[in-house]
């Protein structure tokens, strides 16, 4: 029987540590008690990591959590503080840390895009959300294209790309046709997992017009589409078949890394006439079951739930009756982290100890860090009762003040787990949580279970009394839950009272009274009985019932475990059942059941149907239990087991099984000895020393087993010496001086006698010793005190009773306990490879000095300073563990231009040893990061002035900045590019000698002595000229000569200096091209004498035809190449004349598709001016006309004329049918979906359809751009949408005219 055990204060002081621990409290979840006690904050609700949101609604981040007090919040965004009290689009739900960024009343949602993280905090510790990477949702529109028709041959292969524009998060693809059908696929046609649609071999019935790819935008609900492609496929007779020839994916081997737990896609479509068959395989194993589908025809291999077994090479062969092809992706499966063990809350009472474990796994293996109320814990404020060791912090002797939440982080190249655990120190005095003179009602014999529900910290001690003036209650009747629960496993009549519960601890002592009362079972007194009855007869079964006179029972009647047939021929008594003229289907079992609010029990009788025989009919049943069982031949080892079969009731017994019981280690449980023919009525059975034996005897027949056998006689075997000694012996220390010895011990079967123990001996290996021998009662574990530090022992453990010892043990080999090493690695070298990257290498420590399993060496590296600002910073240090015996590895992430101290450290399974001394090094000089700004200020006429910043990494000593810069015209034609050296130590620049009312695009970006950084770009216009004096175009005449070049007035005082740019020697490099329909404006970059005479070289592009030239005017470099084909790909090169012919290299531009119009900026046409003027003029009359109406009291109908004179391009939809005005595309005169087009709002009105784009989304109100891309807004949105796009082909107005400079 079970009781509540304590520790002896004997054990050692490992064991109380542990016992400690485990101790934790639990906090019942009570919600009174919850709403009382202090805790910690804890987050319940918060957004995902990588969180897409709908750039035309608010933007809502959740970060929900509780605590006793009620925690505040505060968030960070992008690493700083968040503070949204100063910016007036962003509120915080109240009693929350949500916040919702108001994006419907005039916020951008790209101006909120960043890492936010919540922070909830009260005065017990702080908890923090994960890292909340917020982005926008994108839909972009396809860029415009020419689409040349495709002639195909019939039977070859044909790839229709669809190229989608890249959107966030990516579309999904699908190919419909000009009637919103979607396209038929097949083994010979389908869609790859790119969205091209691939024909392994095209027919004649393939040839169409309207090939349309779509691509629909979950996300934003939009949905766009390609312009159509044609496919024209020409007959050829005979049609030659060929052999497979795989389109995706290319060559005989390509590689995929998965993470685990996705689902890994693999594709192969293959071209050949017939259509190949794919057929996948793994090399070296079998496809996983139950995990692996194909899609696709087979073309798509899918495993669902992938992990690292499922790494290896995948195979696809494409087969077809001229041969076969097959391509072999090699899979890695790697792993973000995932937990193996989460660190749990913590609640301790003052004074006690415990731990907090954070265990994950991934691949590659992740690291392990800890934060202290989302502080780094080496910079948390210290706390003496912790200690973190590794993915453990351990707590010893805990205050209140102790009190705090943890984080800890486990991440590797692939992602990252953030997990919060609190540790909440409690003085609380003890409550009861159980309602007070709660009643028990338990049926007599059966366990009675009391509730003492209760809490407290430090935990309080519970005691149970009987009566008003009982007292305690303690003896093998009763059972003392660790929950306070008092168990009476057999309640009996006079167990009916009132019993006190106590709970006291150091801070107080409450008592709580519970009432039980004890009723009689229920009980069938009369069971029903296995009838067999002729057909068309009547027959009853009886259930009558005994039961406490204060329960109320009912009985409920079964057939076949479920409910009785409607039918008026089953009549239901009070104590039994009638089953009035009896048929075939009323065979079965039929059960009684009697419940009551306490108890149940039941009874079953068969019923078997029969027909009228003219002789009685055969009963066929399980055989009657044998009897007469009888023991002779007692030896030590063996008995005689002897019975008389029962009626075999008309099926023949086929075989006897014999069980034993043992009365002196296991009484009442039964165990399966043997068993013998049916034939056999006899048996000698094996016996074990010191086993009290009973035997009983169980028969067997087809129809099934008989009832047990009455037991035979007791008969009690001798002891013996043990015939085994224990299993699964170790040794391993649990300190430096000792050796824990564990085994596993016999059972009371086992023993084969009174008086059980086991001799432990030990000695230490390879050393001419004696053995050491003690000898210890029953138990599994012996520790060995004042051993040396991790040396080897030999160990073997032997079982005795008080007969004597079990055979000689085998021997075990142990160590004895691990203790931290001695000596520190030494010759520490670092190599430095590059700017980011160091080799470290030292030389191994002796084996003895390590004093346990060596696990390997850990590098502790930080950095200094940088070199380049001479300024400290908190020195951050990384570590880097290097497994087994290894002497070299590499420290990556280093900061070029910097400082750094690393040491080197071995570690076993104790800890680390002694770091070596430390180890100073410098990464060299990198190229530096972007300036930090770039502003452009002061525009005139002619001038421009721009202010930088230094880069925020200058990883070095920056020599120098580079400025490019060049015009723009409204046309987006390019002007020469201008470059210009700036000293380091500057941050103004002032440009003169511009045109007016000009844009220029500036290139920006600073240098150090490894080479350039990346650049920042930025635009600027010069205002106009207010005179009205007109300047020739860039490009037109002389171009930009000088640059002013003023020093910041706050570090020089010298006057500007004028610079010119200056060739180095002759060359034309950076030949760039921006090409249209019919002309391509080239430039280049010149460096060299002045007055060159340049030339341009251009053709056809792979065509052997001689290249055309033309010739530059003056010395620009810039050209614009006119009279080009559209649709057509060129090369072009340039020369210069009289400077031994050089050229530059060639660039191959190709020219846009033709349009069906073309534009004309119509801003820069004298009649536009003259007729702007002239509206002006009269606007501005009859604005003077109103306002002297109005003085004379008069009304001016505007309402009713702008009535008169609506304009009938914007009519809103007709209300009563849903429809549209007609409309008429200039560039397509063909319906769509036998509709029409409204230029208003862009709708496209819904037909009835079996696969159309209803089916894609609830409700079709879709846009159509002027190159015919389809834009859904399937959601059923009644607001509209401005429309994006990277292109417009409509006339611009004049407003767009003049910001065309802008």
């Amino acid at each position: 029987m079970m009781k509540k055990k304590s520790i002896p204060a004997s054990k050692p002081s490992l064991m109380l540590f542990l016992c400690q621990i485990v101790s934790a409290l639990d906090v019942p979840l009570d919600s009174k008690l919850l709403e009382e006690l202090s805790q910690p904050p804890t987050i319940t609700q918060q957004s995902p990591k990588d969180y897409i949101v709908d750039p035309r609604e608010n933007i809502v981040i959740q970060c929900e959590a509780k605590g006793k007090p009620p925690p505040s919040f505060s968030w960070t965004r992008n690493g700083t503080h968040f503070d949204i009290d100063k910016d007036a689009q962003v509120t915080m739900k109240p009693n929350s840390g949500t916040l919702v960024i108001n994006i419907m009343n005039g916020g951008k949602a790209e101006a909120y895009e960043g890492v936010y993280q919540c922070t909830a905090r009260n005065e017990r510790g702080a908890a923090i959300s994960n890292n909340i990477v917020i982005r926008p949702s994108r839909s972009p529109l396809w860029t415009k294209e020419k689409l040349e028709p495709n002639h195909v041959r019939e039977g070859d292969s044909l790839v229709l790309h669809c190229r989608p524009p890249v959107g966030l998060p990516p579309p999904i693809i699908f190919w419909m046709d000009n009637a919103f059908q979607r396209l038929p696929q097949s083994e010979r046609v389908s869609q790859g997992l790119n969205g091209d649609l691939y024909f392994s071999n095209v027919q004649p019935e393939d040839t169409r017009e309207d090939y349309i790819c779509y691509a629909r935008f979950n996300h934003t609900q939009t949905i766009q589409q390609k312009q159509p492609i044609s496919v024209k496929v020409v007959s050829t007779k005979p049609v030659t078949e060929r052999q497979p020839v795989l389109l995706t994916p290319t060559g005989s081997t390509s590689t995929k890394v998965e993470l685990r737990g996705n689902v890994l896609l693999l594709e192969c479509i293959a071209a050949g006439l017939p259509t190949p068959v794919i057929r996948w395989t793994k090399e070296g194993g079998e496809l996983p079951a139950n995990r692996t589908f194909f899609e696709n025809f087979k073309k798509t291999l899918k495993i669902i739930d992938v992990s690292e077994a499922d790494s290896g090479n995948y195979k696809c062969t494409a087969r077809n009756v001229l041969g076969s092809v097959h391509h072999v992706i090699s899979v890695t499966v790697k792993a973000a982290p995932y937990w193996i063990t989460a660190p749990r809350n913590l609640v301790l009472s003052p004074g006690e100890d415990g731990t907090l474990i954070c265990r994950a796994n991934g691949n590659p293996k992740p690291s392990i860090s800890w934060l202290a109320n989302g502080v780094p814990i080496a910079i948390a404020p210290e706390d003496p009762s912790r200690k973190v060791d590794g993915d453990t912090i351990i707590f010893s002797h805990v205050q209140e003040r102790s009190s705090a939440v943890y984080q800890c982080n486990a991440s590797n190249e692939y992602g990252y787990l953030l997990a919060n655990a609190f540790v909440n120190v409690l003085a609380e005095p003890p409550r009861i949580l159980t309602p007070a003179n709660k009643l028990y009602q338990v049926i007599a014999d059966s366990p009675a279970l009391l509730d003492c529900a209760y809490f407290g910290s430090p935990k309080p001690e519970i005691e149970w009394f009987k009566g008003a003036k009982g007292s305690i209650l303690r003896g093998n009747e009763y059972i003392f839950h660790d929950n306070g629960t008092l168990e009476i496993p057999v309640a009996q009549k006079d167990s009916t009272g009132t019993y006190t519960c106590v709970a006291r601890n150091e801070l107080g002592k409450i008592q709580n009274e519970v009432h039980l009362e004890i009723k009689d079972p229920t009980m069938i007194i009369k069971q029903p009985e296995y009838t067999v009855v002729q057909r068309y007869s009547q027959v009853s079964f009886e259930c009558i019932i005994k039961h406490d006179s204060t329960l109320l029972p009912t009985v409920v009647w079964l057939k076949d475990n479920d409910e009785l047939p409607d039918d008026e021929r089953f009549l239901v008594g009070k104590d039994n059942l009638t089953i009035m003229n009896v048929t075939d289907k009323d065979d079965g079992t039929y059960t009684c059941v009697v419940n009551t609010t306490l108890d149940s029990v039941s009874a079953s009788a068969v019923l078997t149907v029969v027909a009228a025989p003219p002789t009685p009919a055969i009963i066929y049943a399980r055989p009657n239990p044998p009897f007469d069982l009888e023991l002779t031949g007692q030896l030590e080892r063996s008995i005689d087991l002897s019975w008389t079969p029962g009626d075999e009731n008309n099926s023949p017994i086929t075989n006897f099984v014999i069980e034993y019981e043992d009365g002196l280690h296991e009484p009442g449980v039964w165990h399966y000895q043997t068993e013998v023919p049916g034939t056999q009525t006899t048996v000698q059975l094996k016996l074990s020393p010191y086993v009290n034996y009973s035997f009983r005897v169980i028969a067997v027949n087809k129809i099934g087993r008989s009832q047990p056998s009455e037991p035979s006689q007791q008969y009690l075997t001798k002891s013996a010496n043990p015939d085994e000694n224990p299993a699964n012996v170790q040794g391993i220390g649990s300190e430096p001086d000792n050796l824990v010895i564990t085994w596993e011990s016999l059972t009371g079967f086992q023993s084969n006698g009174p008086g059980l123990q086991y001799k432990v001996s030990w000695r230490q290996k390879d050393v001419d010793d004696e053995w050491t021998s003690v000898i210890v009662a029953n138990v599994s574990k012996y520790i060995v005190s004042g051993t040396p530090t991790f040396v080897p022992y030999e160990i073997k453990v032997q079982a005795l009773n008080d007969l004597g010892y079990a055979p000689e043990p085998s021997e075990v080999i142990g160590h004895s306990g691990e203790d931290l090493p001695m000596v520190a690695p030494g010759n520490v070298q670092v190599h430095v490879i590059n700017s980011t990257l160091a080799k470290v290498h030292w030389d191994p420590v002796p084996l003895k000095t390590v004093r346990g399993h060596l696990q390997g060496y850990k590098v502790y590296y930080w950095k200094v300073q940088s070199l380049s600002r001479r300024s400290r910073r908190h020195v951050e240090k990384k570590i880097l563990t290097f497994r087994g015996n290894k002497t070299f590895g590499m420290l990556p992430g280093l900061e070029p231009y910097s400082s750094y101290k690393l040491n080197v450290r071995v570690v076993n399974g104790k800890g680390e040893g002694p770091a070596s001394p430390d180890k100073v090094f410098k990464t060299p000089e990198g190229v530096p990061s972007s300036p930090s700004f770039l502003k452009i200020t002061n525009p005139t006429l002619d001038s421009l002035t721009l202010e930088w910043g230094s880069p925020t990494h200058p990883n070095g000593v920056l020599t120098s900045y580079i400025l490019k810069f060049q015009p723009i015209n409204n046309t987006h034609e390019l002007g020469p590019l201008v470059e210009i050296r700036i000293p380091a130590n500057e941050s103004t620049l002032i440009l003169k000698n511009l045109n007016y009312s000009t844009r220029y695009k500036f290139y920006f970006n600073a240098q150090t002595s490894v080479g350039s950084g990346s650049q920042i770009t930025e635009e600027a216009v010069t205002i106009m000229d207010e005179a009205g004096i007109l300047h020739p175009a860039v490009g037109a005449g002389k171009g930009y000569s000088e640059i002013l070049f003023a020093t910041s007035p706050v570090m020089h005082t010298v006057g500007p200096t004028f610079y010119k740019v200056q060739p180095l020697y002759p060359r034309i490099r950076n030949v760039t091209t921006a090409a249209a329909e019919t002309y391509a404006n080239i430039s280049w970059e010149y460096e060299g004498p002045d007055h060159a005479n340049f030339y341009v070289e251009y053709g056809v592009a792979g065509s052997k035809e001689d290249w055309k030239k033309e010739i530059v005017n003056g010395s620009r470099s810039f050209f614009v190449l006119k009279g080009l084909t559209p649709g057509t790909a060129y090369k072009v090169r340039v020369g210069a004349e009289g400077l031994s012919g050089f050229r530059s290299s060639e660039d191959v531009f190709e020219t846009g598709p033709a349009m069906a119009s073309r534009q004309v900026d119509i801003a820069t046409q004298g009649w536009f001016i003259g007729l702007m003027c002239a509206v002006a003029l009269l606007i501005l009359i009859l604005l003077i006309v109103c306002f002297i109406r109005r003085n004379k009291g008069g009304k001016y109908p505007v309402k009713e004329k702008e009535d008169a004179h609506a304009d009938p391009e914007i009519q809103p939809m007709k209300e009563d049918d849903g429809t549209f005005g007609e409309y008429s595309d200039a560039e397509d005169h063909k319906p769509l979906k036998k509709g029409s087009r409204t230029p208003s709002d862009r709708t496209v009105k819904k037909e009835d359809s079996d696969d159309s784009l209803v089916d894609y989304g609830e409700g079709v109100n879709g846009q159509f751009n002027e190159d015919g891309s389809f834009i859904g807004q399937y959601s059923g949105k009644k607001e509209k949408e401005p429309a994006e796009g990277n292109e417009s082909s409509e006339a611009p107005s004049p407003v767009n005219a003049m910001n065309s400079f802008v």
